[in-house]
């Protein structure tokens, strides 16, 4: 959406304009006060009597002031009030004179006002289409009125009642001049139409008196089409198929190909597919393969450890750690250096054992 800028002339004369439509309000909300003040002789009333009228008023126009350059469309009771409330502020004004001429003089004050702050909503509604371009109340209106165009047509065409059709008929006739009522873009665009129209009648006008004739078009001869080779057509012409169609065509060229050169055949044109995808979409098996393979060795067979193993294991493992090894770290030290697994109650239960003296063969028997 293209954003419009204000110019500095522009920003002044909207300044002047605005600062003159609230000089004037405040003058006629003042006149207003004064004339409920002589005659209710109370200035709280006649504050009341201001503030229901030309406040009212005021609050409305900023409300549509707010709305508008928000680029919002305004409620329904927001514009019926902004026209309700200055008549209600002149009939208070009709009702508190005490002479005819006080009456007129009295009805029109409070107009002051009103004016002003439909004045000032409206000129911020016309500064927000000009930096917008898009008018809210316009597309709101039109909506509406499209909505019941299409309400209203509707009922004429499928509705049982015949003379609801009948009356349907008519109204969406009457709504159809207000399509497109207030819409720029949409005059723009009929004027552009029109204006080709005008041309293109003068054109032919001016043609027909000076008897001038059209001129000649030059038709070019077709351009011949480049020669492409068999691989790119066949690029093309597998990009746009399924691939199981070009499976099953590829392999009525190729019948005795198996599906990983039906494969490969076609990665070379640009389709990528698996041997398997291959052989499922033609109904074939992987094929099967044999494999001879020599008997494994048998397995290394474990005998059973050699009496007092464990002992020694951790007798060893004792005098290694020193005397205030406890039994844990013995159990562990066996388990990490000879992979034996033993308990704690086991290992002292061995140290409580005094190791058993070697014999000496020279010492002992009879001579």
């Amino acid at each position: 959406m293209s954003v419009r800028h204000l110019t500095k002339g522009q920003i002044a004369v909207l300044a002047v304009a605005a600062a003159l439509m609230a000089g004037v309000g405040g003058f006629g909300a003042w006149g207003t006060y004064t004339n409920a003040v002589s005659a209710f002789h109370r200035e709280a009333t006649a504050a009341g009597v201001v503030a229901a009228g030309e406040g009212l008023t005021l609050i409305l126009g900023l409300v549509m002031l707010l709305r508008t350059m928000l680029g919002q469309s305004s409620p329904a009771v927001v514009r019926l009030g902004m026209w309700l409330a200055p008549v209600s502020a002149a009939c208070v004004g009709v009702t508190i004179a005490g002479t005819a001429r006080e009456a007129a003089v009295y009805a029109v004050t409070p107009l002051a006002m009103s004016g002003a702050a439909e004045g000032l909503s409206f000129v911020a509604r016309s500064v927000v289409v000009f930096t917008t371009g898009t008018d809210a109340e316009t597309m709101r209106r039109n909506a509406d009125v499209a909505r019941q165009l299409a309400f209203h047509r509707a009922v004429a065409d499928g509705h049982p009642d015949r003379w609801k059709k009948w009356f349907a008929q008519r109204h969406y006739w009457r709504l159809a001049r207000y399509v497109g009522h207030g819409d720029t873009e949409l005059g723009a665009g009929l004027v552009d139409v029109q204006r080709t129209r005008v041309r293109d009648g003068a054109d032919a006008a001016l043609a027909s008196m000076y008897g001038s004739a059209p001129a000649a078009v030059i038709e070019e001869a077709p351009a011949r089409p480049r020669p492409v080779s068999a691989t790119a057509a066949l690029r093309a012409h597998f990009a746009d198929m399924d691939p199981a169609d070009a499976i099953r065509l590829a392999h009525d060229a190729r019948p005795d190909a198996p599906p990983a050169e039906l494969a490969h055949l076609l990665g070379t044109y640009g389709l990528t597919v698996d041997t398997v995808a291959v052989a499922l979409v033609l109904g074939r098996k992987p094929a099967e393969y044999e494999v001879e393979r020599d008997d494994a060795d048998d397995a290394p067979q474990v005998n059973a450890l050699p009496r007092g193993a464990k002992t020694a294991a951790i007798r060893e493992a004792a005098s290694s750690l020193g005397d205030d090894a406890r039994a844990e770290d013995i159990v562990r030290e066996v388990a990490e250096r000879h992979q034996i697994e033993v308990g704690e109650n086991y290992v002292r239960a061995v140290l409580s054992r005094k190791p058993k003296a070697k014999r000496d063969p020279g010492n002992g028997g009879y001579a």
